[in-house]
């Protein structure tokens, strides 16, 4: 598969975490990916994509939430950045079942950790968060072209 950049800005709406899988699931169409892996790389999306709208904006659908999507070398690269209230302590943050809203589960980041290959949060008080996710895509798919 070639080499792929797509950039999307959204407003911080709960809708659009549903657009961001359908761009996700559209750039991946060309990689033979099984149900289940295309499953879990939409998860840890959806949780990032989440995660800043609920957490970074506190919902305010006048703030935007910008998804980065980069595949090179069969290597996945999401980033989902806001510029949002930021993470106060990101190693607390990522505890399962930590949550600074108590009707949440707090499994967003055990979630993304447990479905990407790597990832990585940074945070600034006041400024965003941005939450790069990292997946070897040659290593989840189906078909080996050379069988064929």
């Amino acid at each position: 598969m070639k080499d792929n950049y797509v950039k999307l800005t959204f407003a911080a709406i709960g809708e659009n975490v549903a657009t961001s899988r359908m761009v996700l699931s559209s750039l991946l169409a060309g990689y033979d990916l099984s149900l289940s892996a295309l499953d879990e790389l939409k998860i840890a999306l959806s949780e990032a994509v989440s995660n800043s709208i609920i957490h970074g904006y506190g919902e305010d659908a006048s703030q935007m939430v910008t998804v980065e999507f980069t595949i090179a070398d069969d290597i996945l690269t999401l980033a989902v950045i806001d510029q949002g209230v930021g993470i106060a302590d990101i190693k607390q943050a990522m505890e399962p079942t930590f949550s600074t809203r108590p009707e949440h589960m707090g499994l967003g980041f055990v979630f993304m950790d447990s479905f990407m290959d790597s990832l990585e949060v940074t945070s600034t008080l006041g400024h965003g968060t941005t939450v790069l996710m990292k997946r070897n895509l040659k290593s989840e798919q189906l078909f080996n072209a050379d069988a064929v």
